[in-house]
């Protein structure tokens, strides 16, 4: 199976959040926040240190559970698992594994899609331009080295919800051009971007949803942005 007719057979269309309240022992992450996300849009999350961005997208992105409340996912309603398969996932940190090389974990990510390793490779490597340090182990690598490594392992399957907490963290001004032309090409190819930054001037242009979260609630958000 290519990439292409996987992503196909999982796509997401529609991502509806409900009710989402998220604690971790006394602290109260989420208080409630609604949200539609559509796909082939670059919705921005925005909001102070704090605010609940980071486990807002990580429920998003099926590796938190939330407290309360609910996610679906048109057309696979709540089912997580399936949902999984066609999300694309970029933490913090790279959360590749620092002893393989960069095209360990990307023909390892394409493998674990049941995708072709050697085409994964060789897509990867001509889009993201990846060069001789992308055979050397992962923790050798440069901080931009390891978000281009990132990048193309969360992309190899082409998924229809890519999720994107804090990216441009640690990279120069080359590596971010490049990583917003991905964005918008991304986007192009009708998969749904969701971006938390501590740089949103970096997206607003790009942007056409915006979801402002303040203390763990929905405070404002643009028309193009849906919560009800």
């Amino acid at each position: 199976m290519t990439s292409e007719q996987q992503a196909e057979g999982h796509r997401i269309e529609r991502v509806v959040a409900r009710g989402l309240v998220k604690t971790f022992g006394s602290t109260v992450a989420l208080r409630g926040v609604h949200a539609t996300i559509d796909t082939a849009r670059l919705t921005l999350i925005e909001g102070a240190n704090g605010s609940g961005k980071s486990t807002f997208l990580g429920i998003l992105g099926t590796v938190i559970r939330p407290t309360s409340g609910t996610v679906t996912y048109a057309p696979h309603a709540d089912d997580r698992a399936l949902a999984r398969r066609s999300i694309g996932w970029l933490s913090h940190e790279s959360l590749a594994y620092p002893d393989l090389t960069g095209r360990q974990n990307i023909e390892l990510a394409a493998r674990l899609h049941g995708l072709s390793a050697q085409t994964a490779w060789r897509e990867a490597e001509e889009r993201f331009e990846l060069g001789n340090f992308a055979t050397r182990p992962l923790r050798t690598c440069s901080r931009g080295q390891r978000q281009r490594i990132a990048l193309a392992r969360a992309l190899v399957h082409r998924p229809s919800l890519v999720l994107l907490d804090e990216p441009t963290t640690g990279l120069d001004r080359p590596s971010v051009a490049r990583l917003l032309d991905l964005v918008v090409a991304e986007v192009k190819r009708g998969a749904g971007v969701v971006v938390v930054s501590h740089e949103p001037d970096l997206f607003r242009d790009l942007a056409t949803a915006r979801i402002v979260l303040e203390r763990g609630r929905n405070a404002v958000s643009a028309p193009e942005a849906s919560t009800t």
